[in-house]
């Protein structure tokens, strides 16, 4: 098992906020990209994606409802399931919360959860070094550590009939959380689009696209890919087999997982006995479905 035994060198020589772009973020060999994304294909090694895997088969994804009785759906929208089952880490940012959305969105948003796996621990580190090595330090908010990491399972829904219904796409989204966001994925390649957008009524433009591939890291920050466009998975591989068993989940066959590692202000994550009366009404069920294989959540529960 992977033991980290002391931070990596994270913090380069100091620059002046005003510093232009630093060097690109690839290994000789690969496409250069622009400023702002980092791409790495093969980041994980087979020894770390074992114990990753192995790790990941002690955990119990859930379904999540999009809105809640305190959270009800907008007028020309209805309550539905996400697409795909989910688990957190570092802190649990429920859908019918809302997530986190500065500068409004701030406060019952960001539950505490359960902390990071050694392995991830050790990888965190040196993406966070690779991160302050790449990036101008306007582009890394002061106290920016990956704090929290949201497991997706993309794959397919399947019916009572047995149908299957291929969900493994997420549409344009911004992630508002601060600085840079780090992402790891394992199993079939991804199509992951940057896009222009002005609103739903309007055709959105594809600005930059790749495949983001099994073991792969992906990084993206500064203005332009992480505040002024919007990114999306248009659709996810199947030609590898890659297949993916959950816990107590028989309705959904997994062929790609990904890690999405962001930063939440410390002072923003709330411990479950503190939210609000309305926040912790809405996510008392999903507590208490966490609390069956998890002794963190039987713990926060008992406060």
């Amino acid at each position: 098992m992977f033991k980290p035994k002391g931070r990596f060198p994270s913090k380069p020589a100091p620059r002046s906020a005003s510093t232009g772009p630093k060097k690109g973020g690839n290994d000789g060999g690969e496409k250069s990209l622009p400023y702002g994304l980092i791409y790495k294909q093969n980041y994980i090694s087979a020894r770390e994606k074992a114990e990753i895997m192995a790790y990941l088969k002690t955990l119990y994804p859930i379904w999540e409802m999009r809105y809640s009785k305190n959270n009800p759906p907008p007028e020309n929208q209805k309550q539905r399931p996400l697409l795909r089952p989910v688990y957190w880490l570092g802190n649990w940012q429920f859908a019918c919360l809302n997530y986190y959305h500065p500068p409004k969105g701030i406060y019952n948003r960001c539950v505490t959860a359960e902390g990071y796996p050694p392995i991830l621990e050790y990888l965190i580190q040196k993406i966070e070094a690779l991160v302050h090595d790449t990036y101008a330090p306007r582009d890394i908010p002061r106290g920016w550590h990956l704090n929290t990491c949201l497991i997706n399972y993309y794959g397919d829904q399947i019916g009572e009939d047995g149908k299957k219904n291929d969900c493994a796409r997420v549409g344009e989204h911004k992630d508002f959380e601060p600085g840079p966001v780090a992402s790891i994925s394992f199993g079939e390649r991804a199509f992951f689009q940057f896009v222009s957008s002005q609103g739903t009524e309007s055709k959105s433009n594809a600005v930059f696209q790749q495949w983001l591939e099994d073991s792969s890291l992906q990084i993206f920050g500064g203005d332009k890919f992480k505040k002024h466009l919007f990114h999306r998975v248009q659709r996810v591989d199947r030609k590898s087999g890659d297949s993916f068993p959950l816990n107590e989940i028989s309705n959904f066959e997994t062929r790609r997982i990904n890690f999405t590692f962001r930063y939440v202000p410390d002072e923003h994550i709330t411990p479950f006995h503190r939210l609000s009366a309305e926040a912790k009404e809405d996510v008392q069920g999903y507590m208490e479905k966490l609390a069956e294989h998890s002794d963190f959540f039987k713990e926060e529960l008992s406060k």
